[in-house]
């Protein structure tokens, strides 16, 4: 009979994803998991099996989470336009109030590992895809409360409102201060 895990798992895979989440997946090494988690190499390998696993876990985690967190705030009561702008504007500036200027990890994680990982890229565009699709969804919304126009292609526009969130949360690594965040997500919401 083997000897009882000493940790948990679940919280395993969270503290490695804070850390793949801030070093990346290429700096991060299994010593910095270790540490981060508590135990022994050993017991990283027995319970994960390597390195890239434990990072496949860690990315799920972190969009499942992030997709809970998106869809909540367009759930909250308002106008659509308000709703996106305080969320678009939330996403701002907890970027900006990391002291680790982490950004998001399937940004991240797409201009590291895109093309070169399959697994972490097939990751990294569903999450974009829901989050697409969320965007769709609250457009066509406000095109039923009459507050966006009917002639918006809801596609394109959630397409569009991706790219911006994608371009804010890459931008909010090297601001300086929320301004320019704030211009593009006043022009982006004001032009729907």
């Amino acid at each position: 009979m083997g000897r009882p895990k000493q940790f948990d798992p679940d919280a395993a895979v969270e503290h490695a994803m804070n850390v793949f989440w801030r070093k990346g997946y290429a700096a991060t090494t299994p010593q910095d998991l270790v540490d981060a988690i508590g135990i022994g190499k050993g017991s990283l390998y027995n319970t994960f099996g390597s390195k890239h696993a434990l990072f496949e876990l860690a990315l799920r985690r972190y969009r499942d989470s992030q997709a809970v967190a998106l869809i909540e705030m367009f759930e909250e009561p308002g106008p659509v336009k308000v709703r996106l702008r305080r969320t678009l504007r939330l996403l701002a500036e907890m970027d900006l109030a990391d002291p680790d200027r982490r950004g998001c990890m399937a940004v991240n994680t797409a201009a590291e590992l895109a093309g070169t990982d399959q697994v972490a890229t097939e990751l990294v565009q569903h999450m974009f895809a829901r989050t697409e699709d969320a965007f769709c969804a609250l457009i066509e919304e406000g095109q039923r409360s009459e507050e966006i126009a009917p002639e918006r292609d809801p596609a394109a526009w959630g397409s569009l409102l991706l790219n911006t969130v994608v371009g804010l949360r890459l931008m909010a690594r090297v601001a300086e201060t929320p301004d320019r965040l704030a211009r593009v997500i006043d022009a982006t919401v004001d032009s729907l």
